[in-house]
């Protein structure tokens, strides 16, 4: 967050599965994808993305390895128990000591222990400020009552949620994703970076608290699950700042972004024709982004007017500006454009996929610009490889941006440094 030195324009604070990860419907991540380009294109540089999951950071890194996900610059992690920032997740340690007050985990284990209508969770699931089970649904409401009966009399205060049908989660009765966003907007607006703006986005129970908290747009997206649409119609169906969305998972996100008129809603994704694709801004990362969803469909053999684009790509590269391949080899950046006309649908009908993250623009000095993100490509399911990328522009007034220098290394990410099919 400390890139930001004045109030973001928008925050994003999103439930991961089943919410900005379709699991059910989308194997292709094509909504997660259009939502990529989208935040890459017109929000990164001015917003902030926050992911609140009910998976614990173990969990929550082995979906990052699974899926398009996105970096964000808040995880909430655990149900609201745990908060961690930026790309190291450095944790909260204030948030910790608030939930620790009448909190004690080993009383808490004692008295479930003697519920046989709960079955413990796996080991990843159980974290210091959380307990998770399973539980029949016909079960919670006589056990929510006596188990909180008996932890308040041994002096622990305790919150329970229950959610996507059978998860039963014990935390401390200051936890949970709506306190943690809470607590978030608070710590904001105290360094004076409070949101213009702010779009909690959910589908199950443990959701709920989010659409609770003051001054915040909310969207239950279209698969939205029994419990929170239970509680959508009992307490904010006639509330105008949440909405039931008509598009599931991450294009019910994007819905939202529209229908509250937060700003642009048009991915990148949803042009079929470059070069109508305008920013509003005029952002050097727009450029980027728009290049790699070219390189892309470049490579499906799903490009329109091909020559038109590439040789307007072309012109836009300056006659000496040098591209530098991630193995260290240097070639002219027109040549590298020309190169491209070889691998024109070498990867059609294959799980071929490139998104951008963190594309960040720096005006270093008056027309010169400088970009950096990260680049990935998948080639399959379990296929992917990253490189951290920085281009060069300059710009004059009218003329557009122009390409001068583009460099990519491994990302610390890639595990397999394999040059093999890396064109740009």
């Amino acid at each position: 967050m400390e890139r930001l030195t004045s109030s973001p324009r928008l925050m994003i604070v999103s439930d991961l599965d089943e919410t900005m990860v379709d699991h059910h419907k989308d194997p292709e991540n094509l909504s997660l994808l259009r939502f990529n380009s989208l935040w890459e294109d017109a929000y990164r540089h001015d917003s902030l993305l926050v992911f609140s999951t009910g998976r614990a950071q173990t969990m929550y890194k082995k979906l990052r390895k699974e899926r398009p996900l996105l970096t964000p610059d808040v995880i909430i992690t655990s149900v609201g128990t745990e908060i961690s920032y930026g790309n190291s997740m450095v944790l909260d340690d204030n948030w910790v000591e608030i939930l620790n007050n009448k909190w004690d985990r080993g009383i808490v284990e004692e008295e479930t222990s003697k519920f046989p209508e709960l079955t413990l969770q796996g080991e990843t699931e159980q974290r210091p400020h959380k307990l998770s089970f399973n539980i029949d649904k016909s079960k919670v409401q006589a056990v929510t009552k006596e188990l909180s009966q008996r932890l308040e009399k041994r002096g622990v205060d305790i919150k329970i949620i229950f959610s996507g049908g059978n998860a039963f989660d014990v935390l401390p009765k200051g936890g949970g994703k709506g306190q943690a966003l809470a607590y978030l907007l608070k710590k904001l607006k105290t360094e004076g970076k409070l949101p213009i703006n702010t779009l909690a986005c959910g589908d199950s129970g443990n959701d709920t608290e989010l659409f609770t908290i003051p001054n915040v747009y909310g969207v239950l997206v279209s698969n939205a699950q029994e419990e929170l649409l239970e509680w959508y119609a009992e307490n904010a169906k006639e509330n105008p700042n949440i909405i039931h969305a008509s598009e599931r998972c991450a294009s019910g996100i994007i819905q939202a972004i529209g229908h509250f008129k937060l700003g642009p809603n048009l991915s990148p994704r949803d042009v079929s024709d470059f070069l109508e694709c305008k920013a509003d801004n005029v952002n050097p990362g727009h450029e980027v982004v728009k290049f790699f969803l070219f390189y892309e469909r470049w490579r499906r053999g799903e490009v329109e007017n091909c020559e038109t684009y590439t040789a307007s790509l072309k012109a836009s590269c300056h006659p000496a500006g040098v591209f530098v391949h991630p193995s260290g080899g240097e070639k002219s950046l027109r040549d590298t454009i020309d190169e491209l006309g070889k691998y024109y649908g070498d990867m059609t009908g294959k799980k071929f996929r490139v998104w951008t993250d963190q594309v960040l623009a720096t005006d270093t000095t008056p027309g010169t610009w400088i970009v950096k993100l990260d680049k990935w490509e998948q080639t399959g399911r379990d296929e992917r490889k990253c490189c951290t990328t920085t281009v060069k522009f300059t710009s004059k007034e009218g003329e557009g941006f122009v390409w001068e220098h583009v460099q990519q290394i491994w990302s610390e990410e890639t595990e397999i440094k394999d040059d093999s099919n890396w064109i740009i």
